[in-house]
């Protein structure tokens, strides 16, 4: 098969995803803020938080930005397992009950816990926070809710906006010249793009997980082990990044099994769709993923079908 090698470079903290130029000729480009648009980075749970707000008017952004960093701090104050006295590591260590806790933060970790229970149901165990070492540690999930409520300051306020905390995104609203678009790392090849997501319909995030940046950090619910994965790397699009992240990090860690869970979702559950590269260079994805590849922008010719996903190889 003819695979195109061409290298493009990603605009993203973490350089898992960044977002692409978003119309006409300037698509295979990475983004950069136009004169109208807003930009701004927060260092925040323990990644950098870029916020990108499409042609506002200057004085309501900055309110909706401020707005938007207050609430992911209060986040990591909640549920950082890093601080010893965060709610979060102090219900870990077993020093207090949920009821014990500030009416506010429980509230909201409770809301957290029922999208982790959701989500090890969703995944047959593959994502499941307790498991792993040291008590629940919904870290896997609670970023990507986080950035939604980040979010929700600016659709609120009727405003465009992207929020990328370290390759997981979330948006709301299209910019003035069209859709905004997406590209993914490839997994071995940090200057280029393994596929590029055209953000449209009902789909609002997109998170990737990989070991490419943290080595051996997945834990194998079943046996307990810390791994590289079963996959190279995992990308998720859907309508809330919580569980796009959280089914992003369960597909990394339990390999095509997890990818077969997605795709027979419920509808209840919201329409997820996935795709994932193997170790050996295989790539699989369910249908209906929202590729918007240009033959220019990324390394992949995908035009053959194999089994119930589309596949090709290295």
């Amino acid at each position: 098969m003819n695979r195109r090698r061409r290298a493009r470079r990603i605009a993203a903290p973490d350089g898992e995803v960044g977002a692409l130029a978003t119309s006409g000729d300037d698509a295979a480009q990475p983004a950069m803020p136009s004169a109208a648009d807003v930009e701004h980075v927060e260092h925040v749970m323990g990644t950098a938080v870029v916020f990108t707000v499409a042609g506002p008017d200057p004085a309501e952004a900055g309110a909706a930005l401020g707005e938007a960093c207050r609430l992911l701090h209060r986040a990591d104050e909640v549920f950082s397992t890093w601080k010893p006295q965060s709610p979060m590591s102090r219900l870990r260590a077993g020093t207090v009950r949920l009821d014990e806790i500030d009416a506010a933060d429980a509230a909201d970790i409770a809301v957290v816990l029922r999208l982790c229970r959701q989500a090890c149901t969703a995944t047959d165990g593959w994502f499941d926070p307790w498991s792993l070492p040291g008590g629940v540690d919904p870290t896997g999930l609670v970023k990507g809710w986080a950035i939604e409520r980040s979010l929700a300051v600016f659709e609120a306020r009727g405003l465009s906006a992207v929020v990328n905390g370290g390759g997981d995104i979330a948006w709301c609203g299209d910019p003035a010249a069209g859709h905004w678009r997406f590209g993914v790392r490839h997994p071995w090849r940090a200057d280029a793009l393994a596929c590029v997501v055209v953000a449209a319909g009902t789909n609002r995030a997109i998170a990737t997980s990989a070991a490419y940046e943290r080595g051996a950090h997945f834990v194998d619910p079943f046996s307990g082990e810390r791994t590289h994965g079963a996959l190279a790397s995992a990308t998720v699009v859907g309508p809330d990044l919580a569980t796009a992240d959280a089914l992003a990090t369960a597909l990394t860690a339990g390999g095509r099994p997890v990818l077969d869970a997605i795709e027979h979702l419920p509808d209840s559950a919201g329409r997820y769709t996935a795709y994932a590269i193997g170790h050996d260079g295989g790539e699989w994805w369910t249908p209906g993923f929202p590729f918007g590849d240009d033959p220019e922008e990324t390394t992949v010719d995908r035009t053959k079908a194999c089994g119930p996903h589309r596949a090709v190889a290295c």
